[in-house]
């Protein structure tokens, strides 16, 4: 008897569910995408601040941003309360981003500096509601061991502290063509990290842009993720754009692998919009989901 490989078996599956859900005019609630806006990348037509109305106003329920430099806690949480809208996540305190830190989990003797980010990260996402936190590694030109133990050190000591808040923090690897030298470049890495210090508050965050930079293999690679992704972001590769936008990227296969993986969690919006945020934003009608 022939066997089906598992691609095969899952994309048969795919097509049976989707045609029953066609023929009764449904779609599977419990595994339909959920997305949300981030406002780092998008509505950047006007300040942060202003931001969480526009996303509310253009039909989202949620957002995700990084750490909002500049600004106190106090104005992100009336701009939030005001737009009505929830936050899920938030970038960790990356440090000078113009003296080119993306964060100390990964640097030696910033211990203190790493602990410190953390804290005043934690104080704004208790603020606003945000249940996870991406914690950035740094960047570092020759990596050593020493590195890979004061990262490893500062991600229990991360779990811990989240784990009282029931804050789920988040480790993402970023590809070396968008920033060179970043310490996570690698799944791998990821992988044995988060397994080494096996913490139900450290997951992985999937940025689809960059999996396929790093290491191509899209299929697979979530499917031998998925028990450990706690968050998802997308672009379109190369121009990071929106995912209907030209690019080596099939999204609308990639949303049917996510959803076949049973992942309903939230998608991050992580793409610059080629023109204006609200006009991208037809990419999500033609893909038949919703906001």
């Amino acid at each position: 008897m022939l066997s089906l490989s598992n691609h095969l078996v899952r994309t048969v599956k795919l097509v049976v569910s989707e045609v029953t859900c066609v023929k009764l005019g449904l779609r599977n609630l419990s595994t339909m995408p959920k997305f949300c806006a981030n406002l780092s990348f998008m509505f950047t037509e006007q300040p942060f601040q202003e931001r969480y109305k526009l996303a509310k106003d253009a039909g989202f329920k949620a957002v995700e941003s990084g750490f909002p430099f500049g600004l106190t806690k106090e104005e992100i949480v009336n701009a939030k309360t005001s737009a009505n809208i929830q936050q899920v996540l938030i970038n960790i305190y990356t440090g000078d981003v113009t003296k080119g830190e993306l964060g100390f989990a990964a640097i030696p003797g910033k211990e203190e500096e790493f602990k410190n980010s953390l804290q005043v990260t934690l104080e704004y996402a208790k603020a606003v509601g945000a249940q996870k936190m991406h914690i950035m590694a740094g960047k570092v030109e020759q990596v050593t061991a020493a590195h890979d133990q004061v990262y490893e050190s500062n991600l229990r000591y991360a779990a811990k502290v989240l784990e009282k808040e029931n804050i789920i923090g988040l480790i993402e690897p970023i590809n070396n063509y968008s920033v060179p030298h970043y310490y996570l470049n690698s799944y791998q890495k990821a992988l044995s990290v988060i397994k080494n210090i096996n913490s139900t508050h450290l997951k992985l965050m999937l940025d689809i842009f960059h999996l396929q930079q790093i290491q191509g293999d899209v299929f697979h690679t979530i499917d031998k993720l998925i028990p450990y992704i706690g968050h998802v972001q997308i672009a379109q590769v190369p121009n990071r754009n929106e995912p209907d936008t030209p690019g080596e990227l099939n999204f609308q296969y990639i949303f049917e692998v996510l959803e076949e993986n049973g992942y309903n969690d939230w998608i991050g919006l992580e793409y610059k919009p080629a023109a204006t945020t609200v006009e991208g934003l037809k990419w999500i009608k033609n893909f038949n989901y919703s906001l």
